[in-house]
């Protein structure tokens, strides 16, 4: 089956959580999550917090499929924290959904973390050695299992100790006793946001979920920051020295939202800069600009502004296919490609096309659609990337494919270029996402393979979620 996400980065998992008493807090946190769908649709779950004890409900499925009216109205608390999980191959069972709740001597606890540990094997390992027991395969049971082995003093004291421990990339919501606690790793790999909605605060993956419950956007946790949200309202500490900050390149590329804003960069308008960088690097003499819905659509539309290129629907999505649906025949493989996508013929027919995607994983997915493009009409097709080639893997929280996978890891950009079928096939410049960025402070390693988080060969390998 022909799906456009097959041949696409995945990223692992969406964060919300937040401290309202005397407000539907769980219902907040389905908004939350809803807005954060398309960080995560293999589970979802709400955990809810009086101060003493928590109560959850979570389960596979998109938000909607988990929760019903019914369930969200009896989910009472005044804290809530909230998880949307994409899992990779082998991991998707209902005991790795989140958030995760555990008894210990201290009481309750609920953690929900989105991102990756590059040393979790070693951590896992160290912990059983000592007695733990792990009822999942995720990177998260080793956080929480940490939390608790540290608790002899503060809370806040055994998530210092536990942050010294990790290594990788991590933005975690957390409830325990009376209090929600966010904390982001030192380098700032995977966005956390801080809200606030009236006198109260939240904490969410990205801003579109504040902007979505009417919360105001204050601001982002810095790498190494650890927040406390309590009836006394937000405070702060250094959790660990921040290090070069290196938030995710990805984020702004593909994964988040359009609407939202990242470490203080809009996604939209980095994404029509690389458009614009595109046009500069990349000016090709053509009749049409198109997008590959959705996240090709801004860079599309800046390139074509920039070379005053027309622009037009020349791949129509279809919105209303979901995850699953009744799986075409080999016979009827190409009615399932249209499921999904379809050719615009009248606006394709007889034009040289310049078309504009976000990133070539694979590739098997750019060779259907540049196939598409041709059997609509079209004279000559080329395939523009607003990313550098995907030539290494990730190990912080994204699923990328192992290494020998990557096309662009097995062939030169004209072998590329020849497997897709296209006229010619063009890619941005490191130099030129960087200017788009605005900024020098981001995670380049598929790209480049300089890795600003060390990878153990243990953990070399897995990107699996959270």
């Amino acid at each position: 089956m022909f799906d456009l996400s097959l041949d696409k980065p995945h990223e692992e998992c969406g964060v919300f959580g937040i401290y309202a008493p005397n407000q539907e807090v769980a219902r907040l946190t389905y908004y939350g999550l809803y807005a954060l769908q398309h960080r995560g649709q293999e589970s979802a779950g709400i955990a809810v917090s009086d101060g003493h004890s928590i109560e959850i409900h979570k389960g596979m499925g998109l938000v909607s499929e988990v929760f019903s009216n019914h369930i969200v109205k009896n989910l009472h608390g005044k804290m809530a924290i909230g998880h949307v999980r994409y899992s990779t191959t082998g991991s998707s069972l209902l005991a790795n959904a989140q958030p995760l709740v555990v008894h210990y001597q201290k009481g309750m606890m609920a953690l929900a973390h989105n991102g990756n540990l590059t040393n979790a094997r070693e951590l896992r390992e160290e912990l059983g050695v000592n007695g733990a027991v792990f009822q999942t395969t995720t990177d998260s049971e080793v956080i929480i299992n940490l939390i608790t082995r540290y608790r002899r003093d503060s809370l806040e004291d055994a998530i210092v100790k536990t942050m010294m421990d990790l290594r990788g990339a991590y933005a975690v919501v957390i409830l325990a006793e009376d209090k929600l606690f966010g904390l982001r790793d030192p380098h700032g790999v995977r966005p956390l946001c801080i809200g606030k909605k009236g006198e109260r605060y939240c904490l969410a993956s990205e801003s579109c979920a504040l902007d979505t419950i009417g919360a105001e956007f204050i601001r982002d946790l810095e790498p190494g920051e650890i927040v406390i949200i309590d009836e006394e309202g937000l405070h702060s500490r250094r959790g660990l020295s921040k290090n070069k900050n290196a938030s995710c390149a990805f984020e702004y590329i593909y994964f988040a939202r359009p609407d939202s804003t990242i470490d203080q960069i809009n996604v939209s308008e980095s994404r029509w800069k690389m458009g614009v960088e595109l046009a500069r690097e990349c000016p090709i003499d053509a009749d049409l600009v198109i997008a590959v819905p959705d996240s090709g659509t801004a860079s599309a539309l800046g390139y074509a502004t920039t070379l005053g290129l027309p622009f037009g629907e020349g791949l129509i999505k279809n919105r209303y296919v979901g995850r699953t649906f009744i799986q075409p025949t080999q016979e009827m493989r190409e009615a399932g490609v249209r499921l999904k996508l379809n050719a615009n013929t009248s606006v394709l027919k007889d034009k040289r096309i310049v078309m504009i995607d976000d990133s070539i994983v694979r590739g098997t997915t750019s060779s259907k659609l540049v196939a598409m493009v041709r059997k609509a009409g079209a004279k000559e097709v080329h395939f523009l990337i607003s990313s550098p080639p995907v030539a290494y893997p990730c190990y912080y929280g994204i699923d990328t494919a192992e290494r020998e996978k990557l096309i662009a890891n097995r062939l030169d950009r004209d072998g590329i270029r020849q497997y897709i079928g296209a006229d010619s096939l063009h890619y941005i410049s490191e130099e030129g996402l960087l200017r788009a960025l605005g900024t020098e402070k981001v995670c380049l390693a598929c790209f480049n393979g300089a890795y600003p988080i060390p990878v153990s060969n243990l953990n070399r390998g897995k990107n699996s979620c959270g």
